[in-house]
């Protein structure tokens, strides 16, 4: 059995990154799979206190948080590289994954790409009020992610691509989003590109790709 373990939902885009991680470095690892709405029992609760997820667990080792996971097997598996070596291009990659988290999911992911995609499959009624509301917010913020990610390549990921890659995938489901991106192919071609790779196809999301 691997000693790393990954708890969380497999649709779950940061459950998604932290497994990408894992596969760019060919680390072994298992996932143990969480039911939707499940991340408040008091099981989990003991992993990760604010009822979220992906958790990590690395033999006695337990650590929560999408970006301090994805730093520490950064340090923990050096090769492949997955953070820049140049401190100015390390600070950009921390700039957005920064984006990513403060930003792409509370403006895009959380009231678009939850209400189109993931609710129906919950069962849950959409909020087709909240989804308008976001939309100008929305089309800001990926103008800006476009602009972060125009010279990004698919053959030379970071973690901030990580990071980006599965919410992009599934934020293409919502009508909203991919009517929005036509302004930017670019951007859809680096994620063409990027969830051709090996690690994009082995963590295949069911509500992306």
């Amino acid at each position: 059995m691997a000693d790393l373990v990954v708890h969380g939902v497999l649709g779950s885009p940061y459950v998604r990154a932290v497994r990408l991680a894992l596969e760019e470095k060919r680390l072994p690892y298992r996932v143990a799979q969480l039911a939707p709405g499940s991340t408040r029992t008091p099981e989990h609760l003991a992993r990760h206190p604010f009822g979220r997820m992906p958790v990590l667990e690395d033999g006695d080792f337990t650590l929560y948080e999408t970006q301090a996971i994805l730093r520490y097997l950064e340090r923990r598996a050096p090769s492949p590289h997955l953070v820049p070596a140049d401190k100015q291009a390390e600070a950009r990659m921390n700039q957005r994954m920064g984006v990513v988290d403060w930003y792409f999911f509370p403006q895009i992911s959380r009231p678009i790409v939850f209400a189109r995609v993931v609710a129906p499959v919950l069962g849950r009624p959409v909020d087709e009020a909240a989804v308008a509301a976001a939309l100008p917010d929305a089309q800001h913020c990926l103008a800006v992610v476009a602009a972060l990610w125009r010279d990004r390549s698919a053959d030379a990921l970071d973690l901030s691509d990580l990071m980006l890659a599965p919410q992009l995938g599934m934020a293409l489901r919502a009508p909203e989003v991919a009517t929005m991106l036509r302004a930017h192919p670019q951007l859809t071609d680096w994620l063409a590109a990027v969830q051709a790779r090996p690690s994009m196809v082995a963590t295949k999301s069911p509500f992306a790709d």
